[in-house]
C-alpha cells in the first residue's frame, strides 16, 4: 500500500517539476517578459518569477530524489519467488515398459490404388505442353517487337 503511494507521490512530483522547468525563462530572456512588459506588476512581486519558480523546482527535486530512494527501499525488500512450472508440478512415476518395435511407415501418405488395365478415370488428363519455338533473333535484323525503341528527332 505505502508502494503505490509513494509511486503516485513520484508521478505527481515529477509532472510538476516539468511543468515548473518549461515555464522557467533562461538566462538570457528578461523574466518579466513572460508576463508583461512591466515587471513589477507581476503576479510574483517586483523581482520577478525567478525566485519562486528556482526555490519550487529545487524543493520537487529534493522530494523527488527522497521518494525514488525510498521506493527504492521498498522494492530491495519485495521477493519475488522466482521458480518455474515444471518445479511444482507432481513428479512423474518412473515406468520403464519394454515395447516390441512396431514397424514404422516410410511416409504418412497411403499408396496410390493401382489402377487394373485401361480402367476409365472421373479425372481428365492434363493438356499436352505447348511448346512454341521462337525463331532465332537476327541481330542485324531484329524482329518488330525485340526492336529497341529510340525516339525520332
Amino acid at each position: 500500500m505505502l508502494y503505490n503511494v509513494l509511486l503516485i507521490v513520484l508521478i505527481v512530483v515529477s509532472v510538476a517539476m516539468i511543468v515548473l522547468i518549461l515555464m522557467q525563462q533562461g538566462k538570457g530572456a528578461d523574466a518579466g517578459a513572460a508576463f508583461g512588459s512591466g515587471a513589477s506588476g507581476t503576479v510574483f512581486g517586483s523581482q520577478g518569477s525567478a525566485n519562486f519558480l528556482s526555490r519550487t523546482t529545487g524543493i520537487l527535486a529534493t522530494m523527488f530524489f527522497l521518494v525514488a530512494l525510498a521506493l527504492a527501499f521498498l522494492a530491495s525488500g519485495r521477493t519475488i519467488e522466482s521458480g518455474s512450472i515444471m518445479g511444482s508440478a507432481a513428479p512423474a512415476a518412473t515406468k520403464t515398459e519394454v515395447t516390441p518395435p512396431v514397424a514404422v511407415p516410410t511416409s504418412d501418405v497411403p499408396p496410390a490404388p493401382v489402377a487394373a488395365g485401361n480402367a476409365a478415370s472421373d479425372v481428365p488428363p492434363a493438356p499436352a505442353a505447348k511448346t512454341e519455338e521462337k525463331p532465332a533473333v537476327d541481330e542485324k535484323n531484329p524482329i518488330e517487337s525485340e526492336k529497341p525503341v529510340q525516339e525520332k528527332k
